[in-house]
């Protein structure tokens, strides 16, 4: 109970304009529609600040109800537009969303959907 008080891992997974974000310690979901659209017609983060306020805002939503606010570890997981695997750019654009947001450490995946376990697999991988 108290490692889930001072421990947050989320597991954060972009469509166009949306994060559908869960918390591994809760195991709460939520899933935020950008209210400005951050999908481009070739990025599927191409307006930066709309997309980092977005995902902050679903990230505090998952926080709501912990005494300490905490910086969470984040896998990122782009589940469009990556036809190819991602450019150098695109990957950083992931991360810096990521800790715009609020992340404390972020690794970005391209691949297959990841249970929780994955989720914190990847995370110890780095």
């Amino acid at each position: 109970m108290l490692a889930n008080l001072l421990s947050s891992t989320a597991y954060v997974r972009v469509r166009r304009n949306q994060f559908q974000v869960r918390d591994l310690e809760s195991g709460m979901d939520a899933t935020v529609v950008s209210q400005t659209p951050f999908t481009t017609g070739r990025l599927l983060i191409g307006q930066f600040l709309a997309a980092q306020t977005t995902l902050k805002g679903a990230l505090k939503q998952l926080a709501k109800g912990r005494l300490l606010a905490v910086s969470p570890h984040v896998v990122i997981h782009p589940m469009e537009m990556v036809d190819g695997g991602l450019s150098e750019i695109e990957d950083r654009i992931f991360r810096e969303v990521a800790i715009g947001a609020g992340a404390s450490k972020v690794v970005v995946w391209v691949g297959h959907e990841l249970n929780d376990a994955e989720v914190k697999e990847k995370l110890n991988a780095k």
